[in-house]
């Protein structure tokens, strides 16, 4: 897997520190701290939305999102305080030590009922990821009916156990688990299969995290519910999510938002597709 840095990465950084700031002095008064952007990810949070788990760097997708979503809130990065949630305390109802989070939350309306979501940062697609065994067994043959008599393994509650159930249909009863590393040592443990995870994470596990797992396929996205679209994260009501959906807008425009993905989500190229209608 190689993900674009040293004077890519600079230029990509000169390029967006180039543009309008419309959005400034709409967080004013409205962070935890006065003066200070407060935002979350994960503990540890993973490339290649976070290079080297230090998301201050602005390396890696999601810090750079965030650092740039900041700036146009009239936040320097002196100004930004990062701190570190699970995903699933972070979704939990109640007060935030943070004024955003982001570390690839799904926009779900039973999340949506106890805390608030930006509009998307990031659609993303699903890839198809099985132990190597199962993917010299499969060959060439991505057959919906070989792909469904698969054992899948699933985060519960996480949309990509969603699209198992409800867009692959797979003959077994799905293994849940409760995250990702779960779901990776089931594999290991040879109890599960294959799972679905989002394209950039996919290329991340299969390099460094799971080198015995293999990219076989990716579906289509679909923009429906079983998409993931990655969202910011904000405390239920809080007055930071429209001056934060007024940058990211600004940023889709102008071209920032594709910028950083092809810089940082690099896609890997030649992953067939997977037709689930034959």
């Amino acid at each position: 897997m190689k993900f674009i840095t040293g004077l890519t990465a600079v230029a990509a950084a000169i390029l967006v520190s180039s543009t309008p700031v419309s959005a400034a002095g709409c967080a004013d008064g409205k962070t935890m701290t006065s003066g200070v952007l407060t935002i979350a990810t994960g503990n540890p949070a993973y490339s290649p939305w976070v290079m080297n788990d230090a998301p201050e760097s602005g390396e890696g997708y999601e810090a750079a999102v965030a650092l740039e979503l900041a700036r146009r809130l009239g936040f320097e990065k002196s100004a930004v305080a990062w701190v570190r949630t699970s995903f699933d305390e972070a979704i939990q109802p109640g007060p935030k030590n943070f004024d955003f989070n982001l570390q690839q939350f799904s926009i779900r309306p039973e999340r949506a009922q106890a805390i608030d979501f930006s509009d998307p940062y990031y659609l993303a697609g699903k890839a198809l990821v099985v132990r190597k065994d199962v993917a010299e067994r499969l060959g060439s043959d991505l057959s919906a009916e070989k792909i469904r008599d698969l054992q899948f393994g699933g985060a519960s509650g996480q949309t990509s156990a969603i699209f198992i159930s409800k867009v692959i249909k797979p003959t077994k009863d799905v293994l849940l688990y409760e995250d990702l590393s779960d779901v990776q040592a089931a594999m290991m443990a040879n109890q599960a299969e294959a799972t679905v995870v989002d394209v950039p994470t996919s290329l991340f596990l299969t390099a460094v995290r799971y080198p015995d797992g293999r990219i076989v396929g990716q579906f289509a996205k679909s923009n429906d519910e079983t998409d993931d679209k990655f969202g910011l994260l904000f405390a239920k009501g809080s007055p930071l999510k429209d001056c934060a959906n007024k940058a990211l807008a600004d940023m889709k425009a102008d071209g920032t938002l594709a910028n950083l993905e092809a810089t940082w989500l690099n896609k890997k190229a030649g992953i067939p597709v997977i037709d689930l209608g034959k």
